[in-house]
């Protein structure tokens, strides 16, 4: 064993099978429109393939986070403080956190979430590696409910919650306050939010992110109907569906689904569901921002916008946030 993974403790454990998480599937399966929580792409192929997504040259909210961040950076650290314990909720590719780990003065603790414990736990060995007096701490867990946090050998000055790639926008105005108010409670009153948020454009610019013309975004989606036959003993038939992405400009979101070829029956967990020729499954929403509107949700759920940063042409945002 390397130096580094003696920095590694063991994750924390929750329940992130599909098998555990059926109820809920069904539910959505059986509503009208049919829907299903994006949180199930991520099983380890689906994080693979987000990180795809994220070189993209369409899809602009990765390089444009991290040219913001990086021109910040030095800023960035001097609010955070030294020694504190970063907090990423739905941890993917390292190239963001390393950039942050590398500019903050002695951090003490990495606390990866995530609901992907392959996915995870790569990561999560790669960072130990290359960071040997950090104490990595992965947490196996749904983020979007209350978990518990594992205690630091070293106590850090204070918590900072990290949310980058605008992964708030997935979820509905409400959700996104609920969410927050989940960080907020895991940040404890001393501690901070770090968070991207991508904000309001043209559509056209919208509708190319979404919809790649490599047809990465399309195989990501498709692969959750792969994970459900794979983990609860469906029969999706992947060639039966495609994949489209539309913008509601009333509701000020991309709508990602799944839109069914042809009428169709597919079985899954002893039910028939029926699909009509055009009928769709909702697998994502991607809502974008005002500036003000997200400062109004965030102080809903407890936090006190400090700093915000934008790029050139106002496509994202970067906001720094200390518990109110």
């Amino acid at each position: 064993m390397s130096k580094g993974l003696t920095q590694l403790a063991k994750p924390v454990e929750a329940a992130t099978s599909l098998e555990a998480e059926r109820d809920e599937i069904l539910e959505g399966l059986l509503a009208e429109p049919k829907r299903i929580s994006s949180k199930y792409f991520y099983d380890e192929r689906g994080s693979m393939l987000f990180d795809r997504i994220c070189e993209l040259p369409e899809y602009y909210p990765t390089r444009t986070e991290r040219a913001i961040v990086a021109e910040h950076l030095s800023e960035i650290a001097e609010l955070v403080g030294p020694r504190a314990a970063v907090i990423e909720f739905g941890a993917g590719s390292n190239a963001k956190i390393r950039q942050l780990l590398d500019a903050l003065e002695e951090p003490v603790a990495y606390v990866p979430v995530e609901i992907s414990a392959d996915y995870l736990m790569k990561q999560a060995k790669e960072l130990a590696r290359d960071y040997p007096k950090l104490n990595i701490q992965p947490v196996f867990a749904d983020f979007t409910q209350p978990f518990d946090l594992p205690e630091h050998p070293v106590m850090p000055e204070r918590n900072l919650v990290f949310f980058p790639g605008s992964t708030i926008g997935n979820f509905t105005r409400a959700e996104a306050r609920e969410l927050l108010g989940v960080m907020r409670a895991e940040a404890k009153d001393d501690g901070a939010l770090l968070i991207g948020v991508d904000l309001e454009k043209d559509p056209a610019i919208l509708h190319a992110a979404y919809n790649d013309k490599a047809g990465v975004t399309a195989e990501f989606n498709l692969n959750v109907l792969r994970r459900l036959n794979r983990e609860l003993g469906a029969n999706f038939d992947l060639d039966a569906f495609r994949h489209e992405a539309v913008y509601d400009e009333g509701r000020g979101r991309i709508e990602m689904r799944l839109v069914s070829e042809k009428d169709q029956k597919v079985r899954i967990m002893g039910l028939v569901l029926r699909f009509r020729r055009g009928e769709h499954i909702v697998t994502e929403y991607s809502h974008k921002y005002s500036i003000e509107g997200f400062h109004a949700i965030a102080r809903q759920a407890g936090f006190e916008p400090r700093r915000t940063w934008t790029d050139p042409r106002k496509f994202f945002s970067v906001h720094f946030m200390t518990a109110a």
